[in-house]
């Protein structure tokens, strides 16, 4: 994946550009990841890089060991399956976004998605599908992603019995017959496993 256009023209007006993509919507247990990525005209762009999703695990971790070299390029933040309970899976997002965006300094931040609330972060554009067409969210999306699938493969010796190494906490038809069987452990988001256990 190359640079976006509008990637391109910010750099070559020597602005720094950051892209934001959060991991972990989905899962019916363990945290939120938020990932952001900085750019500025002397950072080396690697063409391998994309949507996590479209990239091999293999491919992914070799790319993360590249895009996280230079520590004041990137920030990851969590947020706990209590948290997502608490306030819910939206305003986990957002806030998840807004801590990670005060941790890097750049001129303009894209955010990869569709939001109906406004950020508390300087200028910032939010980019519908942003994980497939900026080079910066795509990086993002890389470095939450294996971060967080490293926690759950962790969480998995802790928790044997729900194959989190596999699913990752989704809810594949394996974790929710454990489910069913062991019902919840303490990672679980108990406001999204609530209507598979009635």
């Amino acid at each position: 994946m190359l640079l976006s256009p509008q990637e391109k023209n910010l750099l070559n007006k020597n602005f720094s550009v950051s892209g934001i993509d959060e991991v972990g919507r989905g899962p019916l247990a363990g945290p939120l990841f938020v990932g952001i990525f900085k750019i500025d005209k002397n950072t080396p762009i690697i063409s391998e890089v994309n949507d996590s999703k479209k990239v091999s695990e293999k491919k992914r971790n070799y790319l993360y060991k590249i895009l996280t070299e230079n520590k004041n390029n990137y920030a990851t933040e969590s947020i706990s399956a209590l948290e997502i309970d608490q306030i819910g899976i939206v305003p986990a997002i957002k806030l998840a976004m807004e801590r990670a965006s005060s941790k890097i300094d750049s001129n303009i931040t894209y955010i990869d998605g569709l939001f109906k609330d406004e950020f508390n972060i300087p200028n910032y554009h939010t980019v519908i599908k942003g994980d497939s067409l900026i080079y910066s969210i795509a990086a993002a999306s890389i470095i939450a992603k294996v971060q967080r699938d490293e926690l759950m493969s962790k969480m998995a010796l802790i928790y044997p019995e729900y194959g989190f190494e596999k699913n990752k906490g989704y809810g594949t038809k394996f974790h929710i017959d454990a489910l069913k069987k062991y019902g919840p452990c303490k990672i679980h988001r108990q406001s999204f496993i609530k209507n598979l256990l009635r």
